[in-house]
């Protein structure tokens, strides 16, 4: 039988504050970000490996606050906005310039605004030159994200299939979190790839299913 041909419709996932998963691996950068504007510091520090959720708190936190995220063409107008907000992500990649990132940073530990940034590692194994800027992020409060556990991969799968309403048989979301990335970007992946596949083919989503899109995919984890 020929399959149907799906129609590649963009899908954003929601990043709002009532669709985030929270388990043991990410409650206490939770709490860290929830806490605003309670912080004991005015620049917290979101640290993880990849697809460990940074991203999505740095976006919830922009939506509570109102935050921009700073980049080279509008930097300028956030340090002269009084009491700023503003989110950093990827700092460890390069982001902004050193002595952008220091300016904001700085501005914000002198009282002039809040901001959030996003990094894979501590200031410590950060390959930065400025010793300043170094020192400003290390004294930070700091929220590490370990990465993603069971629960909240189970948790975020379930919520990417009903958003997508798929319907998948109990025992699957256990198989796939048993074989794939421990990533929230390889879930996202992963159920695209599913959605994909189960409406081109009009299949449901069984284990058998999952074990032909995982192997063909490529998607196991090493």
């Amino acid at each position: 039988m020929a399959k149907q041909l799906p129609l590649e419709l963009p899908h954003r996932p929601s990043l709002s504050r009532d669709d985030l998963v929270v388990s043991s691996a990410n409650r206490l950068a939770v709490e860290a970000v929830d806490a605003w504007p309670n912080w004991p510091h005015p620049v917290l520090l979101v640290t993880g490996p990849a697809g460990s959720g940074k991203s999505h708190l740095a976006e919830i936190w922009a939506g509570a606050a109102g935050a921009a995220f700073a980049g080279r063409d509008n930097l300028g107008a956030i340090l002269a906005t009084r009491d700023f907000r503003a989110v950093v992500d990827d700092a460890d990649r390069g982001a902004l310039p050193e002595d952008q990132l220091f300016a904001l940073v700085n501005a914000a530990r002198l009282g002039g605004g809040w901001l959030v940034v996003t990094a894979r590692c501590l200031p410590s194994a950060m390959k930065i030159e400025t010793p300043d800027l170094r020192s400003r992020l290390a004294a930070a409060t700091i929220a590490s994200l370990g990465a993603p556990d069971d629960a909240l991969l189970t948790g975020v799968l379930a919520k990417l299939f009903s958003d997508r309403q798929i319907e998948v048989e109990p025992g699957a979301l256990r198989y796939l979190v048993e074989r794939m990335e421990r990533s929230l970007e390889a879930a996202r992946r992963i159920v695209a790839a599913v959605d994909r596949q189960a409406l081109a083919e009009k299949k449901r989503v069984t284990r058998p299913f999952l074990r032909r899109v995982l192997t063909e995919g490529g998607w196991q984890a090493g």
